[in-house]
């Protein structure tokens, strides 16, 4: 369950818009070396409700999006372990494309999170990753290291508290 308040309005486009900027802020972080603060007051004044061509989704979840990316600074070496010990051998983390790492560590901070049912959770991020990689070999990669990491983070992570 998440930390948020049950009374915010949620709807499915929202949240998945988050988990699309949170991936790119992840990205931006470790491609450009900016901390979180920055990262998310850029997107959240910048490029979040942004119109044009290149704006991404149009709905939301702004708290959602900073919690995601809060989350996946907090926990990052926890995710790292989990994706590293996820991927084979010959390929660590190091080696896999920038994106990918994105999509793995923000996929592992709703994990922790427990924001959705892991489900949900793994189909989103598939989702992402089709779109922003094609249909690129390592997309299929992304579910099989999901469902791999999900069980030792919620097993080694205690839930946030209700309320």
């Amino acid at each position: 369950m998440s930390r948020r308040k049950k009374t915010e309005a949620r709807t499915p486009g929202a949240r998945t818009g988050a988990r699309f900027f949170a991936v790119q802020a992840l990205f931006q972080m470790e491609a450009a070396g900016h901390d979180a603060g920055r990262v998310v007051a850029e997107f959240l004044a910048h490029r979040i409700g942004a119109t044009g061509e290149d704006a991404g989704p149009a709905e939301v979840d702004a708290p959602f999006f900073a919690e995601l990316v809060d989350a996946a600074v907090n926990w990052q070496a926890r995710i790292d372990q989990a994706t590293d010990r996820a991927l084979v051998a010959r390929w660590p983390l190091g080696r896999i494309d920038p994106v990918l790492r994105a999509i793995f560590r923000a996929a592992g901070a709703e994990i922790v999170l427990r924001a959705a049912p892991l489900e949900v959770t793994l189909a989103e991020f598939v989702m992402l990753a089709r779109s922003f990689c094609g249909d690129r070999p390592e997309t299929g990669l992304v579910n099989a290291v999901l469902e791999h990491m999900a069980p030792e983070l919620r097993a080694d992570i205690e839930p946030p508290p209700e309320g």
